[in-house]
């Protein structure tokens, strides 16, 4: 009880002296000042501006000062988020820009080079599973096309394209392209690629949508592409079940994000070749090969449809397709590059915590003793992702992974001599490389986990990194150890 009166007691004092203090420069602050503008305006008005302007400038500079300090900055945000669509110009100062940074934009600019060269004609293309017959509608629309055609499922393992003039006399090419959801990733990302490149998708079905099917289709319509939805061997169906199919079909594209529209939906034959069997008058049965005729008057009517008067807004609608096509090739460079140049930016720190563990011999547990190389490990990470942290925020992350290297060495030190032991012949400097390997150690495991932390929330969470540091470095000091005892024997 005495102890909690004397803590009050000294509080009490603490509150008095204080307000005495701030009240005493109060008054002296506000003397002085009332003295100087007092000979401000008894002076030359010159003497008082330039004063004003000074203080300003001060009182400005300070302010900044702390902002830099204290502030967090928001990195801008990322642009595949934007809302609008994109435009040439856009897409062309942004691989420009990513190009002057060092990144391989050349998959980026090849999009838009192949836009380029298909400038004129309109191009539908015939997208779907294997085995739902695009490759036969083809056929039926343009008999002479040399079309390969086989009743394995599979047969298209290239794009083709074929033309047609439609009932107004315009020239299109029909686009036939591998099917999806067979074996071969690489062929149904082809097939996806050259439907998203085209103005039109003839989606062609056979039945009701399978999953892969409805994320086919919400990847197309994220990518704004107008689309037909064909649902081909309809004389498999009666005139109820094919009603019914239809309505189905419609449901499953409002469902995927789409604006379903009866006309956009049809159901035809492609008609070709099917097997029969005939019995004969002897009671024996033959398989007869016949032809089935082909019905595909409803897709001409709906292709004609959506060409009338649509030629300008196909254009753009494919414009724009292919410039988020080329914008996601970028980012995928982007993210390589970011990859790459994260990965020299680790290496660099580590070696020169290495060199530096070397130099010092004796060992220690606080990762600032090298509080250089951390820091500039931090910053130049940060500038890569395009974050900008506050200086307090690198400390206190450089802090907060402090506490837990303490925690960590033991471990650290345990890893690095199992690691040496891989390189025989170390004799009795292995003491000190030990140390040296744990310090090259830690730095890289700091940096990984940086960089996970960056690529997750696209700026520096000290919280989050220091975790994500505290959680990985037993994977990462596995992963890194031998390459990092090499780089230290190396500097020894």
């Amino acid at each position: 009880m005495k102890l909690d009166r004397f803590v009050r007691t000294v509080i009490a004092v603490a509150v008095i002296l204080a307000f005495v203090i701030a009240t005493a420069a109060l008054l002296f602050i506000s003397e002085a000042a009332l003295n100087v503008w007092d000979r401000l305006k008894s002076g030359p008005p010159a003497l008082m501006y330039a004063y004003v302007a000074v203080m300003l400038l001060l009182a400005v500079t300070a302010l900044w000062l702390t902002w830099r300090l204290v502030v967090r900055r928001k990195i801008a945000p990322g642009r595949t988020a934007r809302a609008a669509p994109l435009t040439r110009q856009e897409i062309e100062e942004r691989i420009r820009e990513a190009d002057a940074s060092g990144v391989d934009v050349s998959s980026a600019r090849a999009e838009l080079e192949e836009l380029a060269t298909r400038k004129g004609a309109i191009q539908l293309c015939f997208f779907g599973e294997i085995s739902s017959g695009k490759s036969s509608l083809i056929k039926a629309l343009v008999p002479d096309a040399d079309v390969e055609i086989d009743v394995v499922g599979g047969s298209t393992d290239a794009v083709s394209e074929y033309r047609w003039r439609n009932d107004e006399g315009a020239e299109i090419l029909l686009v036939d392209v591998p099917g999806i959801g067979g074996g071969d990733g690489e062929l149904s990302t082809i097939a996806a690629n050259e439907a998203k490149r085209s103005h039109v998708v003839l989606f062609v079905c056979d039945g009701d949508l399978t999953r892969p099917e409805v994320q086919a289709i919400q990847s197309l319509l994220a990518f704004d592409k107008p689309l037909v939805l064909v649902l081909n061997k309809a004389d498999r169906f009666n005139a109820e079940e094919q009603a019914a199919l239809m309505q189905q079909l419609l449901e499953r594209i409002d469902a995927a994000g789409g604006e379903p529209q009866r006309d956009h939906v049809v159901a035809v034959t492609a008609g070709g070749e099917t097997d029969v069997i005939e019995r004969r008058s002897d009671g024996s049965e033959e398989t007869v090969r016949r032809e089935r005729p082909a019905d595909i008057g409803v897709l001409v009517v709906a292709i004609n449809r959506l060409l009338e008067g649509e030629a300008t807004s196909l254009d753009a609608r494919r414009e724009r397709a292919v410039f988020k096509m080329a914008a996601g090739r970028l980012a995928d460079a982007e993210t390589a590059y970011r990859t790459q140049r994260s990965e020299q930016i680790i290496r660099s720190a580590t070696r020169k915590a290495v060199i530096g563990a070397l130099a010092a011999i004796s060992p220690g547990t606080d990762i600032l003793i090298q509080g250089y190389i951390g820091t500039t490990m931090t910053q130049q990470l940060c500038a890569l992702f395009g974050a900008a942290p506050r200086d307090l925020d690198i400390e206190e992350f450089l802090s907060m992974s402090q506490s837990r290297v303490g925690r960590a060495l033991p471990l650290t030190l345990a890893v690095a001599g199992n690691g040496l032991k891989a390189f025989p012949g170390i004799g009795t400097v292995a003491g000190g490389i030990v140390h040296a390997v744990a310090y090259g150690l830690i730095f890289d495991a700091l940096g990984r986990s940086l960089v996970l932390t960056l690529t997750r929330h696209g700026e520096l969470v000290p919280e989050a990194a220091a975790k994500e540091f505290e959680e990985g470095i037993s994977e990462h000091l596995e992963a890194g150890v031998r390459r990092i005892a090499k780089m230290a024997l190396d500097e020894n």
